[in-house]
């Protein structure tokens, strides 16, 4: 009787808001499902564990944390309980699978048929359990460009609403400008569509986007060329062009707007970026470099010049003029590695290349 009158004055003062261990009944057996996962989450953050419950549906994500409101204090002789029952149930698991299509995918890659696991996430749009429209905007840029330019332009406007104003204006400013007027005037007309609407699209594109399938080459044809030709020779270049011209000028001018030279750096190569570009290439090809500039490759040199430490670029000018006037294939090797430099740091990260401007 008097443990029924403390616990009675426990719970109305607010000490303890969960059920207590009885005399003779032991106290886990009173705590739902619930109540006993709030425990363990409890003491595993308490103990410093980093716990991935962002993974779980929000629904439960939700429960717990609506039951950890509702919870104060629990006695050890009920948490000892509580921890030696779900100790006992990981004991006793013998295999756990991985939750969600994505996981069993993971699991399976290099198993199963890279054609296979595509489908598979083609028909996982139809049961898409999370937020597809959080999916979509975790792929880069790239990913996204061509996703749009095969849309109609409505499409396109529910794409670039849903993205972050970031990401959706550098997207805008990198297609070609009749594309981008169609899109904005598409996005000023998007008030009027069904929430539902834009999540069947969302799961549609999100489907499509993870479907991708698997490709030799991570880079598209035309940046491949693209790439091969910047460290090409300029003879070598220009003949390649030429042949391109003739054959496919629409592809000839797309891997022009593809290759990146030396007289392409002030355009293409922003100020802030210029140091973490020097200080991997040799200072005697620089030098060379600036000796032997000529009328088109000049303003690159003042551009390079101009955003170092003044202090480093007078001591290149001056080693510049003291040195013999290069040959024009000392002068195009040292430009070239330059070039090289640049691409290898773009493609670490470390600098982002200014795309070129797109033509109507």
């Amino acid at each position: 009787m008097a443990n029924q009158v403390a616990i009675r004055e426990e719970a109305r003062t607010g000490v303890v808001a969960m059920p207590r261990k009885l005399p003779g009944v032991p106290g886990v057996e009173t705590l739902t499902r619930r109540q006993k996962a709030a425990i363990v989450v409890r003491l595993l953050l308490a103990e410093g564990a980093t716990l991935p419950l962002k993974d779980l549906p929000e629904t439960l994500q939700a429960e717990l944390t609506t039951q950890m409101t509702q919870m104060r204090f629990v006695d050890r002789a009920t948490l000892r309980e509580v921890v030696e029952e779900f100790a006992t149930q990981l004991d006793s698991i013998g295999l756990s699978f991985p939750g969600g299509l994505e996981g069993a995918l993971a699991l399976l890659e290099g198993a199963i048929s890279p054609g296979l696991a595509a489908r598979m996430r083609r028909q996982s749009g139809a049961i898409w359990a999370d937020d597809p429209w959080e999916t979509i905007s975790n792929f880069e840029i790239d990913a996204l460009i061509p996703l749009i330019e095969r849309e109609s332009p409505e499409v396109g406007a529910v794409i670039l609403s849903k993205l972050q104003v970031g990401k959706a204006a550098e997207i805008l400013g990198r297609l070609p400008g009749a594309q981008a007027r169609r899109l904005t005037l598409a996005v000023s007309e998007t008030a009027d569509v069904a929430p539902e609407m834009v999540r069947k699209i969302g799961v549609s594109l999100a489907a499509e986007l993870k479907a991708e399938p698997p490709r030799a080459f991570p880079a598209a044809a035309v940046e491949r060329l693209g790439a091969i030709l910047n460290v090409s020779t300029s003879v070598t270049r220009e003949d390649v062009l030429s042949g391109l011209d003739e054959e496919d000028a629409e592809l000839g001018q797309r891997v022009r707007r593809a290759i990146f030279t030396f007289v392409d750096i002030p355009e293409r190569i922003a100020a802030r970026d210029v140091p973490a570009v020097m200080k991997s290439v040799d200072q005697d090809r620089i030098v060379t470099a600036i000796a032997g500039a000529d009328a088109a490759s000049q303003p690159a040199v003042d551009h390079l010049l101009a955003n170092m430490s003044q202090r480093l670029a007078d001591t290149l000018r001056t080693d510049a003029a003291e040195r013999p006037t290069p040959t024009p294939k000392e002068t195009e090797m040292a430009q070239l590695a330059v070039v090289t430099a640049i691409r290898e740091a773009v493609d670490r990260g470390e600098v982002k290349m200014i795309a070129p401007e797109s033509e109507d």
